[in-house]
């Protein structure tokens, strides 16, 4: 049976999908036996406890590994896209790690919203990202996107391996840079100057660039899973670990080479606990 818990502070996994065990006495959306999904701080576990707040009703037809790969990557997507890109029908979109967690969700997005996107991508990723949508794919080993003679209306980057100067020569005169990711070996001083630079660049020019970090919502969770329960979303699942081999998940997560989603199940039962990976 899936369950749904809490862990204290420091335990890893921020996502969840599983069955409700047992409900607070101020808790009115749910009850014992609901099969649920969302967010949940220290997820890497047999029984874990979060807000209302934090998760949603599983569609009958959603698989619980398809439900949990959603709250961080689908929401970072969705909304990075919508709320902070302001996405149009016919839009121009680059994604670039379009073949990563938040990517492979970017690409389908993007598309349902009428854009013409194009994916960036290492060579081994090139036909999956063909797959979920991509009207063009640019392969990064081979080519550098932002040397390019096309113009984009938005760029999502999932990576932080370009900087806004470089991103404003493949961008419309308009266009937005919304930036989800900055590289793992940076230090702190490094990221705020990373963060800082193009929004006081911003402050000059008619392109923008907007640092963002998705918002928990139980609307969007539930338009995601929707979304996925009527065919118009899949998750990109690169591999399923049980929980005693969650070590190799993390270190497959770590080397960033993980296409779409990682996910991890509970021993002998139902629960699927995300991880997020990159291009």
């Amino acid at each position: 049976m899936a369950r749904l818990l809490k862990m204290s502070g420091g335990r890893p996994g921020v996502d969840v999908a599983g069955e409700v065990e047992a409900v607070g006495p101020n808790v009115k959306r749910f009850k014992p036996g609901d099969a649920v999904f969302g967010g949940c701080r220290g997820a890497f576990a047999e029984y874990a406890c979060t807000a209302e707040s934090k998760v949603v009703l599983k569609p009958d037809n959603l698989t619980f590994e398809q439900a949990a790969s959603i709250n961080v990557a689908g929401l970072t997507a969705l909304q990075g896209l919508r709320d902070k890109g302001a996405i149009q029908p016919g839009n121009k979109v680059l994604i670039n790690g379009a073949a990563g967690g938040v990517g492979t969700f970017a690409v389908q997005i993007a598309r349902s919203f009428g854009a013409h996107v194009t994916g960036v991508c290492s060579t081994r990723n090139i036909d999956l990202v063909r797959s979920i949508g991509a009207d063009e794919v640019i392969d990064y080993t081979q080519n550098d996107f932002t040397t390019s003679n096309q113009r984009y209306d938005l760029i999502l980057d999932c990576v932080g391996n370009h900087s806004f100067s470089e991103c404003r020569r493949v961008l419309n005169p308009d266009g937005r840079l919304v930036m989800i990711a900055a590289p793992h070996e940076m230090s702190v001083i490094g990221l705020l100057a990373l963060m800082i630079k193009p929004l006081v660049l911003s402050l000059f020019v008619s392109q923008k660039a907007i640092p963002f970090i998705a918002k928990s919502s139980q609307d969007d969770l539930t338009l995601l899973g929707e979304l996925i329960a009527i065919g118009k979303l899949e998750p990109v699942i690169d591999r399923s670990y049980s929980l005693s081999d969650a070590r190799d998940a993390v270190r497959q997560v770590e080397e960033g080479h993980a296409r779409g989603k990682v996910v991890i199940t509970l021993d002998g039962a139902d629960e699927i606990l995300p991880m997020r990976g990159k291009a």
